[in-house]
């Protein structure tokens, strides 16, 4: 393992039995409790000052460690601003048989520094030693603003929500009242941090644990925990003060079910007056499996009273937050997985283009997440991929519409998302190959594209028009230092004939990390670009004339 960095905090732990589940793997609860400890250690290297956990976003687990093998803890703080720090934390795992090295875990905490006395604190500048550095601490500034407007976007979120139709009460749905699970525990001098509160950590560890009974009372199997959605302290506690946890499953989606937990903290007199503090609350999600090591499908959710449902909806605000921030979030270094053109086989490459689009709107488990007049806008996750499917009705026959949005050219008039789109390649009449460019998103350098689009017409009998798009590779075209190429790994149009004068649109793109940024916002709630450019694609089509000519421009 290379050596740490400048400003770095190691910590690294040998996993024992002590530490481990059922299943002898390292339980999540002590993870959260070695990875808020480095973290502190971290934030108080730089700060010089005692400092405290303000709150801990979307931590995901990547991998299970076991017992035997060696845990390495990396904290670092990303960016100061003048009173908090944010800290970037990576969790390793090596098998010390075999050297094998696996990524555990990634988070980002954000503390506080402490003052003494009524001096004001503020705080130094972290120096920015490699590339590295420089992208994270802009994207400190990114996931900063994400925090800060977390509330006022969930309560958007909520009213949309509200919108929606109650859930239809299907046979095998069910009520969540059988996965209530309560706690208490009081708080020893083993369980304080170094200013004598209670340690972040600890807080943490115990709420892993009533929301795993909780996940488990409703699938009857193995929780796994897969994230945590922004643990957010709202106080502190000490020693000798009783800490109440409630924790309750919200919903579920397929293969994942989210567990709400609510903590409050009793001193004597409070405990005795049934007048506790709330200092903190978080949302667990997890995956289960069974006996074979299969993922377990949960069962729908069935809200049973106003509260129910209020917890219901706010899952779902919640998961489309999640999608947006995991990605401003993760800032994940991208695989090319671009085909590279050849023209000797490019019928069997148009085709495969053309059947991975219609592969992909066939899929089962899209979910709406956004209903805005003649727009609707649908998410699907498998594994660790995110998928968008943007659905408009247009007043407009299909043909016209087909003729206007294979015609790549004209896509800057109406996507604030293309800056230029110029065909480089004339395939055949239903094949051409474009060279894409596309603006700065949060100070980084402009990305392009070169992609291959594949048009057709309905078969015989058919009224569905097919425009796919997927990056391919040209030596003709190479990577240009002034963009950062990007890619597209399955997008396009399917237009469906409603009569003779409308249709139906539906976009599909199947979200790479490169153009990932593009959605985050939209995707988590703070932007609503998708929707404006999907409003602004309707225009353009519905203004234009039957031979393309369009009357606005």
């Amino acid at each position: 393992m290379e050596r740490a960095a400048p400003g770095e905090v190691r910590m690294s732990r040998a996993i024992s039995p002590a530490h481990a589940n059922p299943r002898g793997e390292l339980s999540a609860g002590q993870l959260l409790k070695w990875v808020d400890a480095a973290a502190c250690l971290a934030a108080e290297k730089h700060a010089g000052v005692s400092c405290v956990t303000a709150s801990v976003d979307d931590i995901r687990f990547e991998e299970t460690a076991k017992v035997g093998q060696v845990l390495t803890i990396k904290a670092k703080v990303t960016r100061a601003f003048s009173t908090s720090m944010e800290i970037s934390i990576k969790v390793i795992v090596q098998d010390m048989f075999t050297g094998v090295e696996k990524l555990v875990s990634v988070a980002f905490s954000t503390f506080v520094a402490k003052p003494i006395g009524k001096e004001k604190i503020h705080l130094k500048p972290v120096i920015l030693l490699t590339e590295q550095d420089h992208v994270e601490h802009n994207l400190a500034s990114e996931r900063r603003k994400v925090r800060l407007h977390h509330e006022d976007t969930f309560k958007n979120l909520m009213k949309e929500n509200s919108k929606f139709d109650d859930p239809i009460c299907d046979e095998g749905m069910v009520s969540t009242s059988g996965t209530s699970v309560q706690s208490i525990e009081l708080v020893l001098p083993p369980h304080a941090n170094h200013h004598g509160n209670t340690f972040g950590g600890q807080i943490m560890a115990w709420m892993e644990t009533v929301a795993t009974i909780s996940a488990s009372r409703l699938c009857g199997a193995h929780p796994l925990l897969k994230s945590v959605d922004m643990f957010k302290f709202r106080g502190p506690s000490t020693v000798g003060d009783r800490l109440v946890f409630n924790a309750i499953v919200n919903n579920t989606f397929q293969t994942c079910v989210e567990v709400g937990v609510r903590v409050e903290a009793f001193d004597c007199q409070e405990w005795s007056e049934g007048r506790g503090r709330h200092i903190n609350s978080a949302f667990l999600i997890y995956n289960a499996v069974n006996d074979k090591e299969e993922l377990v499908t949960f069962p729908r959710i069935k809200p049973m009273s106003k509260d129910d449902l209020r917890r219901y909806r706010g899952a779902i605000a919640r998961k489309r937050i999640r999608l947006g921030r995991k990605y401003v979030i993760s800032h994940k270094e991208e695989v090319p997985l671009c085909v590279h053109w050849d023209v000797t086989n490019q019928v069997s490459l148009s085709n495969a283009n053309v059947e991975a689009l219609e592969n992909l709107a066939a899929r089962s488990g899209w979910e709406v997440t956004s209903v805005v007049e003649k727009i609707k806008i649908y998410t699907l996750e498998e594994n660790d991929i995110l998928s968008v499917w943007v659905e408009k009705h247009v007043e407009r026959p299909a043909h016209l519409t087909y003729h206007l949005l294979s015609d790549f050219t004209k896509r800057p008039l109406w996507d604030p998302h293309y800056v230029s789109c110029e065909v480089i390649d004339c395939v055949s009449e239903d094949d051409q190959i474009y060279y894409i460019t596309c603006p700065v998103v949060n100070g980084d350098k402009p990305k392009d594209l070169v992609v291959l689009v594949s048009r057709r017409r309905p078969l015989k009998d058919g009224n569905t028009y097919t425009v796919a798009v997927k990056s391919v590779t040209l030596p003709s075209v190479p990577p240009s230092p002034q963009y950062s190429r990007s890619e597209i790994l399955c997008a396009g149009f399917l237009i469906h004939a409603i009569d003779s004068s409308s249709c139906t649109v539906s976009y599909f793109n199947q979200i790479s990390a490169s153009i990932s940024p593009y959605f985050a916002g939209n995707l988590g709630g703070w932007s609503k670009s998708i929707e404006e450019t999907a409003a602004s694609c309707i225009q353009f089509i519905e203004n234009a004339t039957d031979d393309g000519l369009i009357d606005i421009f």
